[in-house]
């Protein structure tokens, strides 16, 4: 039966003071007030507990539910967070089946409550999807295509910039390497790209951007110095269109969690930070599950490459009715007696061939790449300089 219609809590107060005179019986003071003998019962006995504070209303929310998360389980969780700590629900979630039964893991979403009530979510800025931009390099198996880039510099303690080359597997996102120079340069990427292969094998690409030393929008083909290497270790470039690093979005993913790890803050000097590179690369590879991987590990997808590094590159032998040309230290080859064909100066002591394939049309070639087309009906003048062409208007 419900009290009277006025404030519960003055008339539990009421009842209770009447009670405690001993004038009344339990019937009488349940007549007097419209309650029930259990409701009366219930009252005084939460006074005798607890006094006047356990006449207010209770909560009826549940204690306990049956599908309650674990202590043990939500511990693990804070346990992970602590450890990963940019890391989301979902990644945390799949290590817990390392230490759990399935019927003991809670939802993606309860694991996020769990870390939300904790104070571990932070809000983020909803992003806006743009459309995609074509072409976009999307591998069907690995070590088919390659990602490259140096992620953007960061100054260390010893105010010292470091430049991290990054070279991963664009199907599996296996990161192969993560390596700090204090340039950007020819040098130091060839040094860190026959580490890889020696270790890895070769790709049949390897996709980077337009900037040094991977291309240049103003070179023949885009191609520079690293690229006529890859060219003679038989694997060929592809850059992504000029000004788009969406194409290559899957490394540019990437190097924003190499720049939470590894940047924020940066070590003291580039050997403290190159420990924090290659921590980062084992955590990336064997620990952090990949969402686009179906939440596998990228080490768990990768397979290793079949074709090995050549220690030595054997010279290229190009068919006889080519004519074969040296390019001199100034980047051209001389045609004829007077005339000179302007390539490029990365190419300064290779030999490229020329293949007449119009009349006065010919197509220039370095081993089995095309560089370009130029018209002998130029050369007019004596000691006259032409550069090649791409498109034969």
């Amino acid at each position: 039966m419900p009290w009277k219609d006025t404030t519960t809590m003055d008339q539990k107060v009421e009842f209770i003071c009447e009670w405690r005179t001993g004038k009344y019986t339990i019937t009488e003071l349940c007549k007097n007030f419209g309650i029930s003998r259990p409701t009366a019962y219930r009252v005084i006995d939460r006074f005798e507990k607890q006094g006047y504070e356990g006449l207010r209303e209770q909560s009826r929310t549940p204690r306990k539910h049956p599908n309650e998360t674990s202590q043990e389980v939500i511990e693990k969780i804070l346990k992970f967070k602590g450890k990963h700590k940019r890391w989301g629900a979902k990644k945390i979630r799949i290590l817990l089946f390392n230490d759990f039964t399935e019927a003991d893991i809670p939802s993606v979403v309860t694991v996020h409550n769990i870390l939300k009530k904790n104070g571990l979510v932070c809000p983020q800025k909803r992003l806006r999807r743009v459309k995609p931009t074509y072409p976009i390099f999307d591998p069907k198996e690995c070590n088919e295509v390659w990602s490259a880039d140096y992620k953007g510099k960061f100054l260390m303690c010893n105010k010292k910039y470091c430049h991290p080359l990054t070279i991963a597997d664009s199907k599996s996102r296996f990161l192969f390497a993560a390596k700090g120079h204090y340039n950007e340069n020819f040098p130091s990427a060839k040094t860190a790209f026959t580490e890889v292969f020696r270790k890895y094998g070769l790709p049949k690409q390897i996709h980077t951007d337009n900037v040094s030393p991977f291309g240049s929008v103003r070179s023949i083909q885009r191609f520079t110095k690293l690229s006529y290497w890859f060219i003679e270790l038989g694997i060929t470039p592809v850059f992504s269109d000029p000004s788009h690093p969406e194409q290559n979005g899957r490394h540019e993913r990437m190097h924003r969690d190499l720049k939470a790890a590894c940047a924020q803050p940066a070590a003291r000097d580039l050997r403290s930070q190159q420990r924090k590179l290659n921590h980062f690369v084992k955590e990336y590879n064997t620990i952090r599950p990949h969402e686009a991987l179906n939440m596998a590990t990228p080490l768990s997808q990768h397979d290793f490459s079949t074709r090995p590094f050549p220690e030595r590159i054997e010279p290229w032998v190009y068919y006889g009715d080519m004519k074969v040309m040296k390019v001199t230290d100034n980047g051209s080859m001389r045609w004829g007696s007077y005339h000179w064909i302007s390539i490029t100066r990365s190419l300064a002591g290779k030999y490229v061939a020329a293949e007449q394939i119009g009349d006065s049309i010919w197509k220039v070639s370095y081993r089995n790449v095309f560089l370009g087309y130029f018209d002998e009906t130029h050369l007019r003048r004596k000691e006259q300089t032409i550069r090649l062409g791409t498109n034969l208007v």
